[in-house]
């Protein structure tokens, strides 16, 4: 199994980087990650027209790579969860996770015994198709594989601490779009209460070990958003950074 680039960088007190993609699911994009410098890479199942075997593919291009490879799987359930972790995801996102009680059950689902239940099908895509020593590669991959939970909601603001407080949950990423339309203030980000959830959710995982995340949209959001205390940056989606560029590309040939 790969060596997790976001855990060794967060365990030497660094703030990984990271990029989502949800577009473009071409054998080429591993290779443009790695030349940009990403430490992370989210391949997205919630949003893209992405099935199992585009991620898949994804993975297995991504596995010669340094970055950390994850997924963000449509909804909790284990058949996601386990089945694009044993395809070489290093770690999962699960959206607008609200209770402690959804947090163990995917811990439950991605963890091998004894701190889960993941069922063991070695000698597949996470170990390179070689048959690894069993105790000692359930040890690693329990302690290698990341868990992110997306906190996109009034509920799962609340329950923030007991989310973060659940063993083997890793990241509390913020899904501002989501947590500001729950909110009943969508895209209203610069909103006294969009912060106090923020700075709410940044504490519940400082307090418990755990780091938090978030995607800015823009310099001015990156800016705000390191200086509110962020652990982990991701740089926009896929989609949304060619469109800038090629917005911009376009208007200047044309002037």
């Amino acid at each position: 199994m790969k060596t997790n680039r976001l855990k060794q960088l967060l365990a030497a007190g660094q703030r990984p980087v990271g990029h989502m993609i949800w577009e473009f699911a071409s054998r080429g994009i591993p290779r443009i990650l790695e030349a940009a410098g990403v430490d992370f890479a989210v391949y997205d199942m919630e949003h893209s027209g992405y099935d199992l075997g585009a991620v898949a593919d994804l993975l297995a291009w991504s596995h010669g790579t340094s970055f950390a490879s994850f997924v963000r799987i449509p909804e909790a359930r284990y058949h996601f969860i386990a089945r694009v972790l044993d395809a070489g995801a290093l770690g999962i996102m699960v959206p607008n996770v609200k209770t402690p009680e959804q947090a163990r059950y995917i811990v439950d689902a991605a963890k091998y015994p004894p701190f889960g239940h993941r069922g063991l099908g070695l000698s597949h895509a996470h170990n390179n198709y070689i048959a690894p020593h069993a105790l000692e590669y359930l040890e690693f991959a329990n302690q290698n594989t990341t868990v992110i939970c997306q906190i996109e909601s009034p509920e799962g603001v609340a329950n923030a601490e007991a989310i973060a407080a659940t063993p083997g949950v890793d990241v509390l990423w913020i899904g501002h779009f989501d947590l500001t339309a729950n909110m009943g203030i969508v895209g209203q980000f610069d909103h006294p209460e969009f912060h106090g959830a923020m700075a709410r959710v940044i504490e519940a995982a400082r307090k418990h070990g755990k780091h938090s995340a978030i995607q800015p949209g823009d310099g001015r959001q990156l800016e705000e958003w390191k200086a509110a205390g962020f652990d982990i940056l991701s740089y926009g989606a896929d989609h949304a950074v060619y469109l800038r560029a090629l917005r911009e590309g376009i208007r200047q040939t044309r002037a």
